[in-house]
């Protein structure tokens, strides 16, 4: 299968890493810089056994035109990023092309082909239109991407912990595509189970992230420190009550408790989240895509979050004085 794969950071270097070394063809779209590095040192991963390899994607390029259209792509690039390469990704797309979206948190198709609910667009993911322009809703695959990765100073990608990319159509449909895009992942060395309710399993997702991020991002404290902190776990507990409040009204099933929920992340260890990572490089956050939506949604729902409305305030906020400080 012809792969493109956008996006060379954490997340993007290891799927592309993995499946160079599978015998897929995979091209590497990236706009932040990092293709001099990668053309000179190659992708380089560290696995969970503390092995460093390094592969070369069969193509690197900056310009989706360049990259010509693929029959798979991966966006693995922050939410945030998505509406200004909307038109770039569309040139990736031919008619049997498949989009992959694998951002943490709602991803800005969540009403798109919903089975029995009116279409609603997400102005805090797609605020000008231009990602359901661009992307045909028949092409969306929904990707839950469950994977700890980060980068090291020299661009070493290190696999934390993780190995799990459920994948659902976005109307619950289990097609020949969703299929061979599971077994390419399988033979990648994931794991990738079909899914007949994608949105579900997005919200288990994003139930951790919507609270572990922006706390991580406001104290600096890693997964496992702040569910170990009475007073942070709390307030994890009281976002994750409201969150699934708002889910539920969308229709969503919670296949696991809050406690189970909050268990598994301490489980991770003391691992600094994607929000944490970008908050301390000095990146603009993830900010609407993992809290801002789930507001959105809860004026949409008419429920009451506030807790979460107080954590967005500050984590808005303090996005605001990074990008002020970067300027």
């Amino acid at each position: 299968m012809d792969i493109a794969v956008v996006g060379g950071g954490s997340m993007g270097t290891l799927l592309a890493h993995r499946l160079i070394e599978a015998g897929e063809d995979v091209t590497l779209i990236d706009r932040n810089g990092r293709l001099r590095d990668i053309r000179e040192n190659g992708l380089r991963l560290t696995d969970l056994e503390g092995v460093t390899r390094v592969v070369y994607p069969q193509k690197m390029c900056q310009d989706f035109r360049e990259a010509g259209p693929h029959t798979l792509v991966i966006l693995a690039t922050k939410a945030h990023d998505l509406p200004g390469l909307a038109e770039g990704i569309g040139s990736l797309l031919h008619s049997e092309s498949t989009v992959m979206t694998i951002q943490n948190g709602i991803p800005w198709w969540y009403f798109q082909r919903m089975p029995h609910k009116a279409c609603t667009q997400l102005t805090s993911l797609d605020p000008d239109g231009a990602l359901e322009r661009h992307i045909p809703a028949e092409q969306i695959v929904g990707c839950v991407a469950y994977p700890a990765a980060m980068m090291t100073d020299d661009g070493t990608v290190v696999h934390v912990e993780g190995d799990r990319f459920p994948l659902g159509e976005l109307d619950g449909e289990i097609r020949p595509r969703t299929r061979q895009i599971a077994a390419t992942l399988e033979n990648a060395g994931f794991r990738s189970r079909l899914l007949e309710d994608i949105r579900s399993e997005l919200w288990l997702k994003a139930w951790g992230a919507l609270s572990l991020n922006p706390i991580s991002a406001l104290t600096h404290a890693t997964m496992s420190g702040i569910c170990e902190h009475k007073e942070a776990r709390d307030l994890l507990a009281r976002m994750m009550e409201e969150a699934q409040t708002v889910a539920e009204a969308l229709g969503v099933t919670f296949r696991h408790t809050i406690e189970k929920r909050i268990a598994g992340a301490h489980a991770v260890g003391p691992h600094k989240t994607s929000m944490l990572q970008d908050a301390e490089a000095g990146r603009e956050m993830e900010v609407e895509a993992l809290i801002g939506a789930v507001v959105e949604l809860s004026r949409i729902t008419e429920v009451p979050v506030p807790s979460i409305e107080a954590v967005y305030a500050c984590v808005s906020l303090l996005n605001e004085q990074i990008a002020m400080d970067a300027a």
